[in-house]
């Protein structure tokens, strides 16, 4: 037997893992926006009669995370296409893509909270007095703290459950609108116990969160980005990988191993040596079983290429 390349491409059926996943992410993506349209309009509706500025910027925060609720909705959709002759690893990267344009809003929404609490902060100490937030606008924040910090739960357990880069980074929109929501309590409630003066606690607040907020989309932007570019599994996955192969005894020489993300699915390419007079059935044989096992770890879905060689013996391949 000479060199033998053999390998299997096949997606689940309809309604299978994918589109399971797919209505997990639905359901609790529908479930999210429902609350933003919710909290949007009670923070606008809060603003204005509180007369709060703070209060307004954080329903414009809840706006954006409403418009990612749309894109997580749009591309997921995209990325669970089967492979098609133009697409044969499938669409996940539209999921890749995803997180990268819910991560660049973040971006987006964290420098535009930073500014405009830096120019508030500048104001009020050249003297500015800064407008007396009202009580609605506190009990509307206190109400959005609660509401989103639900939401982020709720929405980061389904993202770990089925592993989805897209959902991961929309969860972080979710706390980062109720950290938003923390710093306008904060600054407003510290305005209205201690007086006019302390009004420059609200700015103080959102100018922090707006750091942690750029902080954690440069982190989820960069991890996107590396997917995007190919970058392989982590170490410790690959070594499962090699550990996997290693139960066969008749496989040995585990090289070119080649890994990557497509989406949420694993893509795994690998060179393998057998004895050079296995027939063709027997190899056939090994590898399905291999595929079988590295799919039962990392789903069933996984994309593997096995590419089987005769043993070597100083660079010569033998037949035995």
């Amino acid at each position: 037997m000479h060199n033998h390349t053999h390998q299997h491409t096949h997606m689940s059926h309809p309604e299978t893992g994918a589109s399971v996943r797919e209505k997990e992410i639905y359901r609790i993506t529908i479930v999210g926006s429902i609350v933003n349209i919710l909290l949007t309009g009670l923070k606008f509706a809060a603003g204005v009669l509180g007369a709060s500025s703070a209060m307004i910027a954080d329903a414009v925060h809840s706006l954006s995370d409403l418009l990612t609720d749309f894109v997580v909705l749009l591309f997921v959709r995209l990325s669970t296409r089967p492979a098609d002759t133009d697409h044969p690893y499938g669409h996940g990267k539209y999921e890749t893509l995803a997180s990268v344009i819910v991560a660049m809003a973040l971006l987006v929404a964290g420098g535009l909270l930073l500014t405009e609490g830096v120019e508030k902060i500048a104001a009020a100490l050249n003297g500015s007095l800064l407008p007396m937030p009202g009580r609605v606008a506190l009990w509307a924040a206190l109400v959005s703290i609660v509401a989103k910090e639900a939401v982020y739960w709720a929405t980061i357990a389904v993202a770990k459950r089925v592993d989805s880069q897209a959902l991961k980074a929309n969860a972080w929109h979710h706390r980062t609108d109720a950290l938003s929501s923390v710093a306008t309590a904060l600054g407003i409630g510290g305005a209205l116990l201690f007086g006019g003066k302390w009004a420059i606690l609200d700015p103080i607040a959102a100018a922090l969160v707006s750091i942690f907020i750029i902080v954690a989309a440069a982190k989820m932007l960069h991890e996107s980005i590396q997917d995007l570019l190919e970058k392989r599994l982590p170490t410790e996955v690959e070594q499962e990988i090699r550990d996997i192969v290693a139960k066969d005894s008749e496989m040995s020489e585990l090289h070119h191993l080649r890994t990557r993300r497509v989406g949420s699915v694993y893509s795994i390419e690998m060179h393998l040596r057998m004895p050079g007079s296995t027939s063709l059935y027997e190899a056939h044989r090994h590898s399905e079983m291999l595929e079988q096992r590295l799919r039962d770890r990392f789903g069933q879905q996984t994309l593997i290429t096995i590419h089987l060689e005769p043993y070597k013996v100083n660079g010569v391949y033998q037949e035995n």
